[in-house]
């Protein structure tokens, strides 16, 4: 699973690589899920970056506290599952981060560890959809996992589906409605691209949020 997460990139860097602009950004060093996270759709002509919940919110939902149960879509049968066909042929995003966290599962604890790519920006693939009530609008998204990589298999059994350039500029196009060719992007990212380490437990806890929690312990 994808379960937390950081954006400490700065507004020019995220603005350039992902060709956007942005209105309010701050660097966040520990992500939980039910925050804002920041995230890019396109119209097929031009790309719109915002903040959308992380927790997805169906439109039929009877209650919006569903959103906690739906940060991640398993990729495998995310085309089968009520909440997110739809949504993988017309409402397709990409959340912006540059490094993940994960839990390595020991015999007497979980230890934390951060996962980079090449320590630049990066994108997840993901869904979003819009919940409206009469005095209340939701819009969320949630995070697609797929298998772990060589780099993660060790650490935990899920990954977050992590889209190259390429990659990433065919899942925004909203032209592209073959579920069979978004599909075939729900893989684990390449290996070699790919770091972790260890970090402190203070990212155990969301309420902290300093560059302490993307600290190596060797350091």
């Amino acid at each position: 699973m994808c379960g937390r997460y950081t954006l400490t990139a700065t507004k020019e860097q995220i603005e350039v690589q992902l060709d956007i602009k942005l209105e309010d950004y701050e660097p966040r060093f520990n992500i939980a899920p039910s925050q804002p996270v920041l995230s890019v759709i396109s119209d097929g002509e031009k790309k719109k970056a915002g903040y959308l919940k992380w927790g997805l919110v169906p439109v039929w939902a009877k209650d919006p506290k569903i959103g906690y149960k739906m940060i991640n879509a398993r990729g495998e049968t995310v085309d089968e599952k009520p909440a997110f066909k739809r949504l993988l042929k017309r409402r397709r995003c990409v959340i912006v981060a540059d490094g993940f966290y994960e839990w390595k599962r020991t015999e007497k604890t979980k230890q934390p560890y951060r996962i980079t790519v090449n320590d630049q920006l990066f994108t997840f693939a993901g869904l979003w959809d819009r919940w409206t009530s009469d005095d209340e609008e939701i819009v969320s998204c949630t995070i697609l996992t797929t298998a772990p990589n060589e780099c993660m298999k060790n650490i935990h059994d899920r990954m977050p589906v992590i889209l190259g350039d390429a990659d990433r500029e065919v899942w925004l196009d909203p032209s592209i409605e073959d579920k069979e060719i978004v599909k075939d992007l729900i893989k684990p990212y390449s290996a070699q691209l790919m770091n972790a380490y260890e970090v402190s437990t203070i990212v155990n806890n969301p309420r902290n949020e300093s560059e302490e929690c993307i600290r190596s312990l060797s350091e």
